[in-house]
């Protein structure tokens, strides 16, 4: 019998684990990974700051998807087939335990990526996956179905009677795509970080505050919101919370050339005349002490020097001097000061998009096309993102596990 032969373009996250699932599944197919540039896997190498943030300790499908400004309708069936725990437990079986942080992200017990990248290549390897690096694609078409001839820079031509793209948001795959009639969600930047033009505000790197509630308001779309940690930086703000409300309000950033209106609560536990009532009863224990040095509510000293230079409190002003409007201000500035974004960061070398592969043209029991038979989709070519904390890596391996499967069934 003739063996099957797959051919996986992108050698990253998704590719691998499709390639592995596919090798492991059905031990006569023939099974190549085609990888453009120098080395595999760059993406995971480098992620969560070189640990691997390899998924989230989320083991509720209904609860694990309400993480995907995009694509988390889609996944829901596809994590009923492999979720997070199924995550963990392959690479338990792998050799590769995880641990669980208390924000539930989860990363190898080595604290390196490099056991993440090595598991992956040497179980490729084992199962008799071909990995072949600086392979560049020219061209693809499809000669029956399904059967798909490759042409590469080289001159070489393949082919194969299965091609999963598993591309990123690498151009090369949305061309493939949308050659063979797919449609691609254009792709615009998700998780980043806010740059603020304030000095003032600048000089606070460094500074954290945890929690915070941050509100983007942006003229005729509606508004957003997202609690949890923040930090100041040289260029603006960034942390979770500021990564989470790019990812969902990351169309609307870039349709409005990424200029917004940020609202901030820097005490978000406590209602405006709770805030008051705590900043009142600091008036009557210290009204001779100056403002700057006794702080109303806990927060960084830098950060309440510069929220009462905000509310037009000088550094000599006492505390029995702080009339009624000014008091008002500076309750204002701790629950809903506003500062303007002009632009945006990135963050980190880890680059997520939003768009790729419209996710109603792809079967997502088996992650085929449903307009060319024999091709499939996993990992970020789709238009599928999740905020920060393991979510992209964890709809990486199921769309790839369930691409793998799906090419041998």
């Amino acid at each position: 019998m003739k063996p099957l032969r797959i051919i996986v373009v992108g050698g990253g996250a998704a590719g691998f684990f499709g390639a592995i699932a596919a090798a492991e599944a059905h031990p006569n197919a023939q099974v190549t990974i085609l990888e453009a540039s120098r080395e595999v896997l760059a993406k995971v190498r480098i992620s969560g700051g070189g640990r691997c943030n390899v998924t989230q300790a989320c083991f509720d499908p209904s609860g694990l998807v309400q993480n995907y400004p995009r694509g988390g309708k889609a996944l829901l069936g596809a994590f009923t087939r492999f979720q997070a725990k199924d995550t963990v437990a392959w690479f338990a079986t792998h050799g590769v335990p995880l641990k669980t942080e208390p924000d539930g992200r989860m990363f190898p017990l080595t604290n390196t990526s490099e056991t993440i990248v090595n598991c992956l290549i040497n179980t490729a390897k084992a199962a008799g996956v071909n990995i072949r690096t600086e392979t560049l694609i020219v061209a693809v078409k499809q000669l029956s179905t399904p059967n798909f001839e490759i042409s590469l820079k080289s001159g070489e031509i393949l082919e194969c009677d299965r091609l999963l793209l598993a591309t990123g948001s690498n151009p090369v795959g949305y061309k493939i795509a949308q050659k063979f009639g797919h449609t691609i969600e254009p792709p615009v930047p998700s998780l980043f970080t806010f740059n603020i033009k304030d000095e003032f505000v600048l000089k606070l790197a460094g500074v954290s505050v945890n929690p915070v509630r941050l509100r983007l308001s942006i003229p005729g779309f509606p508004q957003l919101e997202q609690t949890g940690p923040l930090l100041i930086t040289h260029w603006g703000f960034s942390g979770p919370a500021v990564l989470k409300l790019s990812a969902w309000g990351a169309r609307v950033l870039h349709s409005n050339n990424y200029q917004a209106t940020l609202n901030i609560n820097w005490v978000p536990d406590f209602q405006p005349e709770e805030v008051r009532q705590k900043l009142l009863a600091v008036k009557n224990e210290v009204a001779k002490r100056a403002i700057a040095l006794h702080r109303g509510v806990d927060l960084p000293h830098r950060l309440w020097q510069y929220i009462i230079s905000r509310a037009g409190i000088t550094p000599e002003d006492r505390w029995a001097e702080l009339s009624n409007k000014t008091l008002n201000q500076l309750v204002q500035e701790l629950t809903q000061g506003e500062y303007q974004i002009k632009g945006k960061g990135v963050f980190k070398e880890e680059f997520v998009t939003c768009g790729g592969v419209n996710l109603k043209e792809v079967n997502f029991k088996t992650m085929e096309s449903r307009l060319v038979p024999g091709l499939y989709f996993a990992g970020e070519i789709l238009d599928i993102d999740g905020v920060t904390g393991g979510f992209n890596f964890q709809s990486a391996w199921t769309t790839g596990y369930l691409a793998g499967l799906g090419a041998v069934n």
